[in-house]
Formats: structure tokens, C-alpha cells, sequence
């Protein structure tokens, strides 16, 4: 019997940034805009809506301060964009994020490949990012990708974990993510991520970011709320994957999520049905099916 686990979640959802980041075609402002805006309508208070990144390197997000000023924006819901550096925290500051998000890895390797750097460069790196948004009344996020494993590396040990939550704690970041970024985690793996990261962070401050590639990620998300983590990452429709990370398929579906989390009686604050809506929007704009396996149930009883 599941016991003590919490009695709401909140999610951020990551699709409008996370997930679209990957599409080879160009996907129009306007409809980027319309799925945060759908997002909101669905009762989603956190959304990671776009990243001040090169447009060399990410060709999809150079229309990132169009979408952040064609938004108009919700009570209580908090936008949040990727800045990796100073220059791309210059240009977000301008679109008045609620909260900009750093990322590290928990692999060497994966460091390298991604940012050319080390883990502890890597940090150094942020923390006038950090330092400049913490004055600027902004929240700082960090996503720590690689918590379980590594295209490059293999399996990634706890204490890899345990050592980059510490560095990210130590330049001011206030909350990070656990993210499997390439999808291998299983529950006991992941129950071992998180408890690497606890070491630094409070329970409140720590969420599960969960890719769905061997089809564990609603397995690691029960292993995460069995700890009493409330806080998860997921994208609509299971948009996403990592550039760097071979094979790596999207994010877990927010449908299949919340549909997870209503059926244990844990309350999310989302309406399943607009939810679904958003997700066969975006797929329609993009010419493909959900990824969502909840979404495509739904739909398909809707035409019958």
C-alpha cells in the first residue's frame, strides 16, 4: 500500500521550450504563444516557455523575446526561460521572466559534448547568471540532466549527483530538476538520484524530470512520490528529446501524468480535457499524432 504520498503536485510544463526545441521545421510565434496561453487555460501555473540561446546552436528559439512579449500572461503562473550564459540572461531580462533556468550535468562527458566544459566550469560559468538574476528579483532554476545515466558515459553514480546539486546550491540556485535525460532511469536509480540531491536541497525544492524512453517515466515518477517529491517536469504530448543525447525520445507526456496523478486522487489543478485539447493542437500544428498515450485514448473515445 502506498502510503503518505502527497496529496497535490505541481507541474511545469516543459513542452514549449523543452519540447519544440528538437523540430526540424520552424514552428510559427503564434503558435508557440497559443500553446502557452492553452497551458494556462488548463490550469498549468508553471511554464518553461522558451531559451536566450544562439540561434546558431538552436535555431528554433530565435524568436524567444516575440513569444515571451505576445504572451499575455495569467495570475499566479510563473514563466520561466533557459539563459546559459550572460549574454542570453542580457537579452531574457528584457522579456521579464519570472524565473531563468541554468543547466549542469552529472557526467563529464555529457558536459563536454553539450558546453564544452567541465562540470565545475560549467558552474563557474552560471553563477553570475545566478547572481545577476537573484538581484534582479528573479527565481533561479537549475536542471541537472544525466542524473541516471549518460549517451557517453553509462551509468551515472549517486555521488556524480550528489556533487553537482552541491555545486549548484553553493552559487545560489534555488531549486533544480532531476532530469533522466536520456531515459534509462528506473525507480530504484532514480529513488538513488534523488537521494544524492536531497543531500543539498529541501524536499520542496527538488523535482523529477523524467524522459520516456524505455517507457519508465511514470514508474519513476510513482518511485519519486513515494519520497514525497511533488514537484515534476513534463512536456504536452510528449513533444521533446535532448540534441545531444542519441535516441533520446520526449519528455513524459503532462496528459499521461496528470491522468496518472488523478486516478490516485492526487490533485494537479488541471483540467484532463482542456489539457488533451492543448496537446492535439500542437500536434496537429506540427502534422503528427500525440505522444501521449492518454491523449490518444481520450481522442479516440471522443470520435466514437
Amino acid at each position: 500500500m502506498l502510503l503518505n504520498l502527497p496529496r497535490r503536485v505541481k507541474l511545469v510544463d516543459v513542452g514549449p521550450r523543452d519540447g519544440l526545441q528538437n523540430e526540424k521545421q520552424p514552428v510559427p510565434a503564434a503558435i508557440k504563444i497559443e500553446l502557452v496561453h492553452r497551458l494556462q487555460a488548463a490550469g498549468l501555473k508553471e511554464i518553461e516557455v522558451t531559451s536566450f540561446v544562439s540561434p546558431k546552436w538552436v535555431p528554433q528559439m530565435a524568436d524567444n523575446a516575440q513569444v515571451m512579449s505576445g504572451i499575455a500572461r495569467g495570475e499566479g503562473v510563473r514563466y520561466s526561460v533557459l539563459t546559459p550564459n550572460m549574454k542570453g540572461f542580457e537579452s531574457a531580462l528584457l522579456s521579464k521572466p519570472d524565473e531563468v533556468v541554468v543547466f549542469g550535468a552529472a557526467s563529464e562527458a555529457f558536459s563536454q559534448k553539450n558546453i564544452n566544459c567541465s562540470i565545475a566550469e560549467s558552474i563557474e560559468r552560471f553563477a553570475p547568471v545566478v547572481k545577476a538574476a537573484r538581484d534582479a528579483g528573479m527565481a533561479v532554476r537549475g536542471a541537472m540532466s544525466c542524473t541516471v545515466g549518460c549517451p557517453y558515459e553509462g551509468d551515472v553514480a549517486p555521488e556524480r549527483v550528489a556533487y553537482l546539486a552541491g555545486l549548484m546550491k553553493s552559487i545560489g540556485i534555488q531549486r533544480v530538476d532531476v532530469a533522466d535525460t536520456i531515459g534509462v532511469g528506473t525507480p530504484r536509480k532514480v529513488q538513488a538520484a534523488m537521494e544524492a540531491t536531497l543531500k543539498h536541497y529541501a524536499l520542496n525544492d527538488v523535482s523529477g524530470h523524467f524522459h520516456d524512453t524505455y517507457g519508465q517515466a511514470l514508474a519513476n515518477t510513482l518511485a519519486s512520490l513515494e519520497m514525497g517529491v511533488w514537484n515534476f517536469q513534463s512536456s504536452i504530448a510528449g513533444l521533446g528529446g535532448c540534441p545531444y543525447a542519441k535516441g533520446a525520445t520526449g519528455n513524459v507526456a503532462t496528459e499521461d501524468v496528470v491522468y496518472m496523478m488523478q486516478g490516485m486522487g492526487i490533485d494537479t489543478g488541471i483540467d484532463l480535457d482542456a489539457l488533451v485539447d492543448a496537446g492535439a493542437f500542437i500536434s496537429q500544428a506540427l502534422g503528427r499524432q500525440p505522444n501521449s498515450l492518454v491523449a490518444r485514448a481520450v481522442l479516440n473515445k471522443r470520435a466514437g
